[in-house]
């Protein structure tokens, strides 16, 4: 039977694997929140800043849904740990050469390498948690990493609020650099060094499509957080177009809403981690979340006269009931072996991330016969009944032993 790591080690690794998924975060929101600052600064004309936007937007999206299966695979091939500090490493990198471009093109590459950086963080530090603790408390440790990594939305939008745009990349890539200076107080997982010099598949990810029921798994893993993606893709992203329609007393900001709903969703993060332990279900908690997302969308969509203010509340409401993030990936985790778990942890995150280009094409396409509310409405009630049918489709895993590999 697989031995705890000291705790000392495990504290170490639960303060970098948070701090790096900070980082990670961090730099993931930033763009949004400096987009129009940063191409203005580099000469994109103001009818231009939405398109260029867009299509830097996608190519860190390419990034990562490039990077979530090559660290993910790197993971089970090469180790947990030699994933977490790359990844951080690269985006890192990536984030100060931000700071020095001068023209879209650039710009696009290296938002397309920071996606692949980006992709690689939260699945190698919730793999190295959840397989170096107990299984009884795991859930306390995954918790903490989602819920203080996701602070760093809240940081990057004060950040930059308050630099300048290249400052704000540079203050990213620092705390990045820093984070590896902790590298030498972290241990490999345990569990992967028993299995990483036998003759096993490892990062194999065939081996999730050529067994039905691996497949049905990975899936349901994946479809359980598409209604957190339409929260902040949709009600978050198009708040402004959704004030005119609601009759909003005042213009209501998407990164204001970006900022309100992070915060939201880290103490989701740390209330349905907490829940899961003390009653000792994940199954359960996801459900009782989703029937608040269902709540909190509604409340958003038929408020009508509303003010700043009140949006802002709602922004935490609605991030709070899609704080089940947490368990969402530590769910992935406990679902398979240790020669596939660190694929299947980090492809999951960034499958679902990019499914927000599919939500937001099936809004766009239904905005125009059923209007802008309606065709929300449609769409997040869509998201949500999948995600009911996932959740119900998994095992409950809460005290599973992670001990084992995938034949």
């Amino acid at each position: 039977m697989e031995k705890e790591q000291s705790n000392k080690n495990v504290v170490m690794l639960i303060i970098v694997a948070s701090l790096g998924y900070f980082v990670d975060i961090y730099d993931l929101v930033l763009f949004s929140v400096i987009r129009v600052q940063s191409l203005s600064g580099i000469g994109v004309a103001d009818d231009e800043l939405l398109s260029v936007g867009v299509k830097l937007i996608n190519a860190q999206m390419i990034g990562m849904l490039i990077g979530g299966v090559l660290w993910g695979v790197l993971g089970d091939k090469l180790g947990r740990l030699k994933v977490l500090f790359g990844s951080i490493l690269m985006y890192s990198l990536a984030n100060i050469a931000n700071g020095f471009v001068t023209d879209v093109n650039t710009y696009a590459i290296i938002r397309l390498i920071a996606g692949v950086g980006l992709a690689g963080e939260l699945g190698a530090g919730i793999t190295l948690v959840a397989e170096s603790m107990s299984k009884e408390k795991r859930g306390y440790g995954t918790m903490l990493v989602a819920a203080i990594g996701l602070m760093g939305a809240v940081v990057a939008g004060l950040v930059g609020d308050k630099f300048k745009w290249q400052t704000a990349y540079f203050i990213g890539g620092g705390m990045g650099l820093a984070l590896l200076v902790l590298r030498l107080g972290v241990m490999e997982s345990g569990m992967y060094k028993n299995i990483a010099h036998k003759n096993v598949s490892k990062g194999n990810m065939l081996m999730l499509f050529n067994n039905w029921g691996r497949f049905k798994k990975y899936i349901n893993c994946t479809l359980i957080a598409l209604p957190v993606w339409f929260v902040v893709g949709i009600l978050i992203t198009f708040a402004p177009e959704f004030g005119k329609a609601m009759g909003a007393t005042e213009p209501l900001s998407a990164g204001k809403g970006i900022l309100f709903t992070y915060i939201g969703i880290s103490l989701g993060d740390l209330l349905t981690g907490f829940l899961s332990q003390i009653f000792k279900t994940r199954k359960k908690i996801v459900v009782i979340f989703l029937f608040a997302t269902l709540f909190s969308i509604l409340l958003f969509l038929f408020s009508r006269g509303i003010n700043a203010n009140t949006y802002h509340w709602i922004c935490v409401l609605l991030g709070i009931s899609t704080g089940f993030w947490v368990i969402f990936v530590t769910i992935a985790a406990e679902q398979f072996g240790t020669n596939l778990r660190s694929t299947v942890t980090t492809t999951v995150p960034n499958f679902i991330r990019g499914s927000v280009v599919l939500i937001t094409l099936c809004f766009e396409w239904l905005k125009s016969p059923f209007g802008i509310i309606n065709s929300a409405l449609i769409v997040g009630i869509a998201t949500l009944v999948i995600a009911f049918i996932a959740v119900y489709n998994l095992e409950e895993t809460y005290g599973k032993d992670l001990n084992y590999i995938e034949e």
